[in-house]
């Protein structure tokens, strides 16, 4: 993982194209694009979620779809403009029927997301949803680690809800704002 770090561009930019054009698993063979996240160096929020979905997929965008919608108002509500974060995605392609991903596909990704943090270098880092929580702080079953803080990479890492799950459960909703409330919070006071 460390030769494939130092291998990959140390900017935005070039770490997108490079993610746009990988090859490094077989989520490569059945992509319409890969979604390498979007944002600024400097964010202070880094949202991470679990895999693009198939709007993501079409569009080459982060949270587009219908969970994109309920990340936006949810944001909004929280205090915090999205064009003011960082939004990836763990897996940085659409799996098959949008299955949860494999732990050999996270592991292939992992070295886009360290470099998309060691460029951003956010405050706090917002885990979205169980696959997300999981891959990054590796513990604990996801009802138990929601909402309160962990550390990834020496950043502060909250886990929440991931906004699809509120569209199965509209209740979810006043959880997942706290959650980003909690986190706008943490960042400021950085």
């Amino acid at each position: 993982m460390a030769a494939a770090m130092a291998a990959l561009p140390r900017d935005l930019a070039g770490l997108a194209a490079r993610v746009r054009g990988c090859m490094w698993c077989g989520l490569s063979r059945s992509r319409a694009h890969a979604v390498p996240g979007e944002g600024r160096a400097g964010a202070r929020i880094f949202l991470v979620g679990e895999a693009p979905g198939r709007r993501e997929d079409e569009a080459g965008r982060p949270f587009v779809g219908a969970a994109g919608k309920i990340l936006d108002d949810a944001l909004s509500r929280a205090g915090i403009r999205r064009q003011g974060t960082f939004i990836t995605n763990a897996v940085k392609c659409r799996t098959p029927g949008n299955r949860k991903p494999r732990a050999a596909e996270l592991a292939a990704c992992e070295p886009y997301l360290l470099a998309q943090l060691a460029i951003v270098r956010p405050r706090v880092i917002v885990a979205l949803g169980q696959t997300a929580a999981r891959d990054l702080l590796g513990r604990g079953p996801f009802p138990r680690v929601r909402g309160s803080w962990g550390s990834f990479a020496g950043t502060p890492l909250l886990a929440t809800y991931h906004p699809a799950a509120v569209l199965y459960n509209r209740r979810l909703f006043r959880t997942l704002v706290a959650d980003l409330r909690k986190a706008r919070r943490r960042a400021e006071a950085s």
